[in-house]
């Protein structure tokens, strides 16, 4: 029950930082996008903000060594680029840039302009489920060392 209600606070937390920061505004997003044209820097902050927190509280996760509601601490250990890493980013950074959100402003926009962000959820979910067709073929295959280590 402990797990539920701090995810669930966690969640609710996030989502307000969304909605509070602008990352839900889609005009504010593609303003930051923007560079050649009326550049908002705003976003900027926010991220340099959750970066810092991101980074404090694993900081803080690996000085203690096992966090407070699971029985072990799991950090992604994987450091490989491959293509459908590159291939996966180069459609998420598209769709943020043309749509101005992202999966988690986009759910937290559900909640405020539910006509604004319901096209894009829809899409979104259809590439969820279209992804699963998607042979893994990658994943099946043992990662390539660039190291000189067989």
């Amino acid at each position: 029950m402990a797990k539920m209600a701090s995810a669930f606070a966690v969640g609710l937390l996030f989502g307000l930082g969304l909605l509070v920061s602008g990352m839900s505004d889609p005009a504010k997003v593609l303003a930051f996008l923007d560079l050649t044209g009326r550049w908002d820097p705003s976003l900027a902050f926010v991220m340099a903000g959750a970066v810092a927190v991101s980074a404090a509280g694993t900081l803080v996760a690996r000085r203690r060594g096992r966090p407070l509601l699971a029985s072990r601490l799991e950090i992604p250990a994987r450091r490989d680029i491959d293509p459908r890493l590159i291939a996966g980013a180069a459609i998420f950074g598209l769709g943020w840039g043309l749509a101005g959100l992202c999966p988690g402003p986009a759910l937290t926009l559900l909640t405020v302009a539910p006509a604004q962000a319901a096209t894009f959820v829809a899409a979104m979910v259809a590439g969820m489920l279209l992804f699963r067709l998607v042979p893994p073929a990658a994943a099946c295959s043992s990662p390539r060392r660039t190291d000189g280590v067989p």
